[in-house]
């Protein structure tokens, strides 16, 4: 089928009156410029490439303002987790499917059109395998079905309750795996890959995976998987670096790049504490860092030095990680934001190649957000997915305004959402800014937080 767009962003810049294909594999087909509209079907509004979301876990949508609260000591990560494990171990895997479709949902009507799933609630309540071990992740795959966005489904090694090596605890039980049965569930998940689902592998922290095991699945994956996302959470929190140190003798990104290859497959995600040294070497590594400004604000995990790593040449994408909030428009704005208020200066990310910061921050997470999905999205070209965006140009937000105007005016200007279609492989998920199955999903999610809440 053909569209035909007045206005839309291509990978070399805003152009109008641009006709382009979609096949019916979901892929973009031939695209042309200064083509004219007789046959096509027409879009409203302005075009852009749907964003790629790298990091989720979509169980933790169903405690998102629920932790705001103080507890006697310390109020930080290490408290959060009591109530992120109270609600895992809750949660039944249909549960899981229904909080996982209306969170998939929200992605799509905020501008996601794909999502890497980051996944570690893998048994039952008391850590036994169901009888179908791929369950939870089956029911993952369903919801992603169900709504119609890209996955990329990165099951995670969890070994251990802390870098000491301990035995997980009564409340991780459900996360844990040895070596041999992580292996077998990421291979069970291989035969269920499509055009609209990817696997990878990913490894919890250096906290929760010795590095003697990390180095053993990474020598499997070697041999045969090298073309599949790797990610890690890291340097998420000063104590995690602490430990590191007693236990290793070095930071955690240190002890990674002094243990494994680390290129263009691994995702970084976090990487908040990091030194001068460590900065340069991921910028040098091609690996993607993975930031949730909103999720490591509500933490209080700290921020990330995004101007220095962006001016070595490193390469970022963006998650909406727990789910505070579902905006890849806030994410972006945080990342910018928080630059600003460390440097008290404005426009930290632009420079000389790109002078807009709503631009510089869009393209390069589109870029960054692809390579850590190990999909083919990110851009408007022949032969990628075909995911974008399309914006309500009539919107006082975005009307009149010149093309290279309108990333910022979206990241930057108010908080109306000015998206009102998407489509995801070719298809039209959002229309008009709702999803086409948006009652039935809503109504299940009321019903299973219902259940939840009266329990948490």
């Amino acid at each position: 089928m053909d569209y035909f767009s007045k206005q839309i962003l291509l990978p070399d810049g805003w152009k109008t009156n641009v006709r382009f294909g979609v096949n019916s594999s979901g892929e973009f087909t031939e695209i042309q410029e200064n083509a004219e509209p007789a046959g096509a079907s027409v879009i409203e509004g302005i075009v852009v490439p749907g964003m790629p979301n790298l990091h989720s876990h979509a169980f933790q949508r169903a405690m998102a303002g629920m932790s705001e609260f103080a507890v006697a000591g310390e109020n930080n990560f290490w408290s959060w987790r009591q109530t992120m494990y109270k609600l895992a171990n809750l949660m039944t895997p249909e549960q899981i499917r229904v909080v996982a479709a209306q969170l998939y949902m929200e992605m799509l009507k905020a501008g996601y059109t794909s999502v890497a799933e980051f996944h570690y609630l893998h048994h039952d309540f008391k850590g036994k395998p169901y009888a179908a071990t791929d369950e939870t992740c089956t029911q993952l795959i369903d919801a992603a079905c169900q709504t119609g966005i890209g996955l990329s489904l990165l099951p995670v090694l969890y070994m251990s309750a802390d870098i000491s090596g301990r035995s997980p605890a009564t409340e991780q039980a459900r996360f844990a795996h040895d070596i041999d049965s992580y292996i077998a569930l990421f291979e069970s998940l291989l035969d269920k890959q499509s055009e609209q689902l990817r696997t990878g592998m990913a490894f919890h922290s250096l906290r929760a995976v010795p590095i003697d095991a990390l180095l053993a699945v990474i020598g499997y994956y070697s041999e045969s998987f090298s073309d599949h996302p790797l990610h890690i959470h890291i340097a998420e929190q000063p104590k995690e670096l602490e430990e590191c140190l007693q236990v290793y003798g070095n930071t955690p990104v240190q002890c990674l790049f002094d243990e494994v290859d680390v290129n263009q497959h691994w995702c970084l995600v976090h990487a908040t504490h990091v030194s001068a040294d460590e900065i340069a070497l991921m910028a040098d590594s091609h690996c993607v860092v993975g930031l949730c400004p909103t999720t490591e604000a509500n933490l209080g995990d700290g921020i990330f030095p995004l101007q220095e790593f962006l001016t070595k040449g490193g390469s970022i994408g963006i998650g909406s990680d727990s789910h505070v909030s579902v905006s890849p428009v806030e994410e972006l704005r945080w990342l910018e934001y928080g630059q600003r208020l460390i440097s008290q200066q404005r426009n930290n990310v632009a420079d000389e190649s790109e002078s807009h910061s709503g631009a510089r921050l869009w393209n390069a997470t589109l870029n960054g957000g692809a390579r850590a999905l190990g999909r083919n999205v990110g851009s408007i070209a022949s032969g990628q997915r075909a995911d974008l965006l399309v914006l309500d140009d009539s919107h006082p937000l975005l009307y009149a305004r010149p093309p290279e105007q309108v990333l910022d005016s979206l990241i930057f200007a108010g908080n109306s959402n000015l998206i009102k279609d998407v489509m995801v492989g070719a298809c039209w998920q959002v229309k008009d800014a709702r999803h086409k199955q948006e009652d039935e999903i809503v109504f299940a999610f009321n019903k299973v937080m219902h259940e939840l809440i009266s329990k948490l």
